[in-house]
């Protein structure tokens, strides 16, 4: 299994038979190989985590397969005003917050559930080839300073209502919101699903090019960060091999 950090929000990871991108935003696409399944996964519309331009990019993979939050799908008319193939938009799945699709992949479905993000579109729970993974998408337990006490109180609620499906799972890779400015409550949503859920293989994202958050963290919380592998990022293109 090989991993590779793209920017921002964007990992792809290249099993034996299968390839995934997730929330493409900026930087060169690594190349694949063409004969397996390529699955490019979009969390929401905004644009640090869904670029138009990964359909040009996917173009010369023969088997590609576009699975979509659906808010992107409400934005139809100007992802193809900006030049969105028309029918790779249209053959593109497009999935709500709590839906299970099972897609065609030799020789295993792929299984994608959702999550209710608490910012916006979806988070992806993705069975495929006996190994499970989870991107966060922006699913994050989004406490700022200043917020008002029903707002805290709304978030954490939400956030660990949808945290419930994760619950007593084994997650083999999980990609999760680290963002350095929610300050002293950056921690808050990546702690909590370590103490809900078994992760193998931890991957921060969303730290908008702050890398220092990343050792920031291991220092905070040691403990934490011995229930998981725990993956510092240091640059775009970065690449481990499983």
């Amino acid at each position: 299994m090989k991993i590779t950090y793209i920017s921002h929000s964007g990992f792809a990871v290249e099993l034996p038979a299968a390839t995934l991108v997730f929330d493409y935003y900026k930087g060169p696409l690594p190349s694949f190989p063409v004969e397996k399944p390529l699955f490019l996964f979009a969390s929401h519309q905004h644009s640090d985590h869904f670029n138009p331009e990964i359909f040009r990019l996917a173009a010369p993979y023969p088997k590609k397969q576009f699975l979509l939050s659906h808010d992107i799908a409400a934005a139809r008319k100007k992802f193809l005003r900006s030049g969105v193939p028309e029918a790779d938009f249209d053959q593109a799945v497009f999935l709500k917050a709590h839906e299970t699709k099972l897609v065609s992949c030799q020789p295993d479905p792929l299984t994608v559930t959702t999550l209710r993000s608490t910012d916006a579109g979806v988070a992806f729970l993705i069975t495929c080839h006996g190994l499970r993974i989870y991107h966060a998408g922006d699913l994050n337990w989004w406490l700022w300073k200043g917020a008002s006490k029903q707002e805290a109180g709304n978030m954490a609620a939400n956030f660990k209502r949808e945290l419930q499906a994760l619950r007593g799972l084994s997650l083999d890779l999980a990609f999760v919101p680290l963002d350095p400015r929610q300050e002293e409550y950056y921690s808050l949503g990546l702690n909590y699903l370590l103490k809900q859920t078994a992760v193998r293989h931890l991957f921060p994202m969303h730290f908008w090019g702050d890398y220092s958050v990343m050792p920031r963290y291991l220092a905070e919380f040691p403990e934490q960060a011995q229930r998981t592998q725990f993956h510092v990022i240091e640059k775009e293109g970065q690449i481990w091999e499983l």
